[in-house]
C-alpha cells in the first residue's frame, strides 16, 4: 500500500494545509487557528475547562498555556460554577464574542465551499468513516493504556 492511500496520511495532510489556512485567515486578528477553535466551542453559558481539552484533542497542559494566552489577551475570563465551586466555567469576553462571530464566519464559509463541491451522501459518508476512525482511535488508546498499566 502506497502511504498516500493510507487513512494517516489523508487525515493528516488534510488537517495540517486547513490549519495553515486558518492560521493565515485570522492573522489579521492577531489570533491562531487555535486560538480560533477555542473561541468557537465555548457556547454562551461557559463550559468547564476540562471539557476543552477532549473537545480540542489536547492536552491539558498545551490547553493550560492557551487558556492564560487568551485570557491575558482579554478575549475569556474564567468564573466558578455557581452550583458546584470545584468547576471552573470559561466565558467569552465581549471581545471574546466579537472575534467568535467573525471566526465563525470564515468557518462556516469554508464549509460551504466544500459542501458545494460534494453531495449530501458523500458527505455522510466521509462522516461516517471519520467516526468508524475515531472509534478505532480509542479502542487503540484504551487498549495501549491497559497494556502500560499491566508492565
Amino acid at each position: 500500500m502506497n502511504i498516500t492511500e493510507t487513512f494517516d496520511y489523508q487525515l493528516r495532510s488534510t488537517l495540517f494545509s486547513m490549519m495553515r489556512m486558518y492560521n493565515l485567515l485570522v492573522q489579521d486578528h492577531e489570533i491562531t487557528q487555535g486560538v480560533g477553535y477555542v473561541l468557537i466551542i465555548i457556547p454562551r453559558e461557559g463550559i468547564p475547562s476540562t471539557s476543552i481539552a477532549p473537545i480540542m484533542g489536547m492536552g491539558s497542559s498545551s490547553l493550560t498555556r492557551l487558556l492564560k494566552s487568551m485570557e491575558a489577551s482579554g478575549l475569556i475570563y474564567r468564573d466558578s460554577n455557581q452550583t458546584d465551586r470545584r468547576v471552573t466555567l470559561i466565558h467569552l469576553t465581549e471581545k471574546g464574542s466579537k472575534l467568535r462571530k467573525k471566526i465563525k464566519e470564515l468557518v462556516v464559509s469554508f464549509n460551504q465551499k466544500v459542501i458545494d463541491e460534494i453531495t449530501i451522501e458523500e458527505l455522510k459518508t466521509y462522516n461516517k468513516v471519520s467516526e468508524i476512525i475515531r472509534k478505532h482511535v480509542e479502542i487503540e488508546l484504551i487498549e495501549q493504556q491497559r497494556r502500560k498499566n499491566n508492565q
